[in-house]
């Protein structure tokens, strides 16, 4: 027989993953509010608004 097929490799089998923690990282919320740069980009946007409207 060739020697390449004396040699067989076994692949451990991956470890069971928690099936709890999926839907737990699913749901985490995060802030329901706008980033401060959308809060600065909104107002600066209104503004520019406000100062066409007028002229």
């Amino acid at each position: 027989m060739n020697s390449s097929r004396k040699i067989k490799l076994r692949i451990a089998p991956p470890k069971p993953r928690n099936p709890l923690v999926a839907p737990a990282a699913q749901r985490k919320a995060g802030s329901h509010r706008k980033s401060r740069a959308a809060q600065r980009r909104a107002e600066k946007m209104a503004l520019g608004k406000q100062l066409k409207d007028l002229s």
